[in-house]
């Protein structure tokens, strides 16, 4: 079975949906036969790569008190065993994250990646278009850090990660996260564990 999952790396929600899809996917007794591939989303592609407080940015969007959204989404995410620091984090434009991220599984630790992009910016207020800061956190991940600089630095993928993400937008993905079950059911948003768990476990039985 291969289940897709459609997000973007500054999507608190995302975080939380792949905790969430963890669990059920250690409650799956089919977990050894499913392959997880990440799949790019961007939900705001006009942000800027130089970046500014992810506070701003949701004031602006919600029209209200940052901490107001922050609060709520701290809460959920320690539910689920994640540290949010949102005031900390760097908004910024999220397609180098997803270039990494295409380039990550290519060599079979896209997994590992997306966890560390993802900490990088919820916990540790990384900064998500910073080549020599994504090269850490593939490092981290077990890739070879001159390698991706030397990657990000170049055009690799570019067109790749465009037309996953056109592809996207005509699948009709417009929130994230989408989780995609063998190109046959798709589930928005950061459903439990227990819907996902049904979901796995009513494809293996299709």
């Amino acid at each position: 079975m291969k289940v897709e999952i459609y997000s973007d790396v500054v999507c608190p929600w995302c975080y939380i949906g792949k905790r969430r899809f963890e669990k059920a996917l250690a409650a799956f007794p089919g977990a050894a036969d499913v392959e997880v591939v990440y799949r790019p989303f961007q939900l705001n592609p006009a942000a800027s790569e130089a970046g500014e407080p992810s506070a701003k940015v949701y004031e602006r969007k919600f029209g209200r008190p940052a901490d107001t959204i922050f609060g709520p989404l701290t809460e959920a995410a320690a539910a689920e065993g994640i540290t949010f620091r949102m005031d900390d984090a760097i908004a910024t434009n999220t397609f180098a994250a997803h270039r990494l991220l295409w380039f990550a599984h290519r060599h079979g630790r896209q997994s590992e990646v997306k966890e560390g992009l993802l900490a990088h910016y919820f916990t540790h207020g990384g900064h998500l278009a910073d080549h020599p800061a994504l090269a850490e956190v593939a490092a981290a991940a077990g890739l070879d850090r001159d390698e991706t600089l030397a990657f990000l630095a170049s055009a690799e993928g570019v067109d790749e990660v465009r037309a996953e993400l056109a592809e996207a937008a005509a699948l009709g993905i417009s929130s994230v996260p989408t989780f995609v079950f063998d190109g046959k059911v798709a589930l928005q948003g950061a459903q439990s564990p227990e819907v996902l768990l049904r979901a796995l476990e009513s494809l293996a039985g299709a």
